[in-house]
């Protein structure tokens, strides 16, 4: 590659970046066009950390001879095979070494320094060049300190040196644009892991004014979990963060398959949402969810009990009405969440459940929106509900139906 074309190349890497191209596209196009331009590619690899309740980043592979370019989400590096796998890697060396750039031919005599030339050799690549760029301390977020890129070719004479410095140049360019594209893509998964998927779509479309919200007619979910204080205060600390994940995960994948928007973890409370634009689709989907979430915890329950850990059970409250949902708080902390009365109610349903020992409470909001269909619910009586002013006909589920 000549001067003009590594320019060029850096030119379309900055525009792609601009565009919010995503970090397969940027990988792809960047590989495809520097083989064009003469680099003898066989195959190229980045990755970076991220900030992710469950990995530590992701890895893209780009190869000469598939149409799109994969990526595998890796776990923690600090325990396990992952650790093995990382302390064994040239970055690894790299960092402790304080080398941004490691070139390897790969034959028998090198295919023992590290598992990846191994595993190269065993594929007929030719020459390995690991790159590694850091970021300044600003620059760091989290583990997301570096950006890392292994370039290899087939060509029994491997990289020249001039193709070396191409790649060397070229790749702060890619690195930078992939940086730009994980952080979108990280702030994505933050704002929907701690303010719920709708809400922080919402946020990142924009809706960030204070007392700024929508009124809007919705299903409220409010769940909490039966004698949760009593196994706080009598099983061992240790236990307590493991019980709350795991009750919490069947609780919340339930409401997440049927459409639902978790809004709020209150210790062991959950509120969300099911907006109903059709009340009846809403409100069909929350009863479904219903259903799913309490068979995921009488099989948890089940679980954990044959296990000797600490078990309980749920209860729910399910309400409909109109509520403001936006943004709400102080100049310098602000909450996306729903305000109103029936916020107010749908918490007071769920306390009822412990007062007329059902595990479910409708409220006859929520059943007249639900349809003519009547069969799933059964009346459990009219109840005066604490700071409520009127007493409410409340329903609960008709095992029978």
């Amino acid at each position: 590659m000549n001067d003009s074309e590594i320019a060029a190349l850096a030119g379309w890497i900055a525009q792609a970046g601009l565009a919010g191209a995503s970090e397969t596209t940027l990988l792809q196009g960047f590989c495809e066009r520097a083989a064009a331009a003469g680099l003898p590619l066989a195959r190229g690899v980045a990755f970076i950390d991220t900030l992710h309740p469950l990995y530590e980043g992701r890895t893209f592979r780009w190869d000469r001879d598939k149409p799109d370019v994969t990526f595998t989400d890796y776990g923690r590096s600090t325990e396990g095979e992952g650790a093995e796998r990382w302390r064994t890697s040239p970055w690894f060396r790299m960092l402790n070494d304080g080398v941004s750039v490691l070139r390897r031919r790969i034959g028998p005599e090198t295919a023992s320094e590290f598992p990846i030339l191994r595993e190269l050799y065993e594929v007929s690549l030719t020459e390995y060049v690991a790159v590694l760029n850091r970021f300044d301390a600003d620059g760091v977020i989290g583990e997301m300190d570096s950006f890392y890129s292994g370039w290899m070719t087939d060509l029994p004479e491997g990289f020249s040196d001039a193709e070396v410095d191409a790649i060397t140049r070229l790749v702060p360019h890619l690195g930078l644009a992939i940086k730009a594209a994980t952080l979108a893509r990280m702030a994505e998964t933050l704002v929907e892991t701690y303010l719920g998927r709708d809400a922080g779509r919402r946020v990142l479309q924009g809706r960030i004014e204070r007392g700024v919200a929508d009124r809007i007619k919705a299903v409220l979910w409010f769940s909490d979990l039966h004698g949760y204080t009593r196994i706080s205060e009598s099983a061992d600390p240790g236990q307590i963060i493991p019980l709350l994940n795991d009750y919490s995960d069947a609780v919340v994948s339930a409401i997440h398959a049927h459409s639902g928007d978790v809004l709020k973890l209150i210790g062991d409370g959950v509120l969300a949402i099911f907006p109903a634009e059709d009340r009846a689709r809403a409100t069909a989907a929350a009863l479904e969810a219903a259903k799913e979430a309490r068979a995921a915890v009488a099989a948890l329950k089940d679980r954990r009990g044959a296990e000797g850990l600490p078990t309980t059970d749920m209860y729910l409250g399910l309400h409909f009405g109109v509520v403001f949902y936006g943004n709400i708080g102080s100049q310098d902390r602000l909450d996306f969440t729903v305000v109103g009365p029936a916020v107010n109610e749908v918490s007071r349903i769920a306390a009822m459940c412990r007062s007329v020992d059902q595990p479910v409470l409708i409220s006859s909001a929520f059943v007249e929106s639900f349809g003519s269909d009547r069969r799933p619910f059964v009346s459990v009586g009219r109840y005066a509900l604490r700071g409520v002013g009127r007493p409410q006909e409340l329903f609960t589920l008709d095992p029978s139906a």
